[in-house]
C-alpha cells in the first residue's frame, strides 16, 4: 500500500479519537479537537499532492479520499448537531448529499468508471474543514478566553451559519456532481 492510499486510512483512524475527544467533558476539548481535526485535514491535503507527484494515483484512492473525507466532516456535524451548534436539516441535506455522491461513484464503479471528486466537491470539503475548525476554535474561545465569556449565544448562531453556508456548499456540489456523472453512467444499467 502507498503512502497517499496510508494517510487516507489514517484519516479513517483518527476520525473517531476526534469524535471522543469533542464529545468527553474535559477542560480544553474544543482546543484537542482542533488539533486533530487539524491533524487529519492535514493527511488530506497531503494524500493527493504524494499521490500526484509520486504517480501513486489509484482507484482505492480517489474512490475511499473522499469517504474518509466525509467521515471525519459527518462526525464533527453530528458533535455539533448534538451539542446544538447546527441543526437537524444540515446535518441531513450534508448526509444524503453524501450517500448520492458516494452511490453514483459505486454506480459507476460497477460500469468500469472511476469519477474522482472534483473542484466543486473539493471546495466544499475545504470550507467544511475550514468552518469546522473555526466553530471548534471560537467553542474555546467561548470558554476560557475571558473577553469572549459572555458570547454563548452568539457563538451558537455564528456556528449554525457556518454550517448552513456548508449545506449550501454541499447541496450545489451535489447537484454539479450529478449533472457531471450523469454524462459518463447510466444510472438505469
Amino acid at each position: 500500500m502507498n503512502t497517499p492510499n496510508k494517510l487516507t486510512l489514517a484519516r479513517f483512524c483518527i476520525t473517531p479519537v476526534f469524535l471522543a475527544v469533542l464529545l468527553a467533558d474535559f477542560p480544553h476539548k474544543f482546543l484537542c479537537a482542533a488539533v486533530i481535526f487539524a491533524a487529519a485535514s492535514v493527511t488530506d491535503a497531503i494524500d493527493g499532492k504524494l499521490a500526484r507527484k509520486h504517480d501513486q494515483i489509484t482507484a482505492f484512492g480517489m474512490l475511499l479520499d473522499p469517504v474518509a473525507d466525509k467521515v471525519l466532516t459527518t462526525a464533527a456535524f453530528l458533535a455539533f448537531l448534538k451539542m446544538d451548534l447546527c441543526s437537524v436539516w444540515c446535518v441531513m441535506l450534508i448526509l444524503t448529499r453524501e450517500f448520492a455522491v458516494t452511490s453514483m461513484r459505486l454506480i459507476a464503479s460497477a460500469q468500469g468508471v472511476v469519477i474522482p471528486a472534483n473542484i466543486f466537491g473539493k471546495i466544499k470539503t475545504a470550507t467544511q474543514m475550514a468552518f469546522v475548525l473555526l466553530i471548534l476554535l471560537l467553542g474555546e474561545a467561548v470558554l476560557y478566553v475571558p473577553r469572549f465569556a459572555g458570547c454563548a449565544d452568539l457563538y451558537v448562531a455564528v456556528s449554525n451559519v457556518l454550517v448552513w453556508i456548508t449545506t449550501v456548499f454541499a447541496v450545489v456540489s451535489g447537484v454539479i456532481y450529478f449533472f457531471q456523472a450523469k454524462k459518463r453512467i447510466d444510472f438505469f444499467k
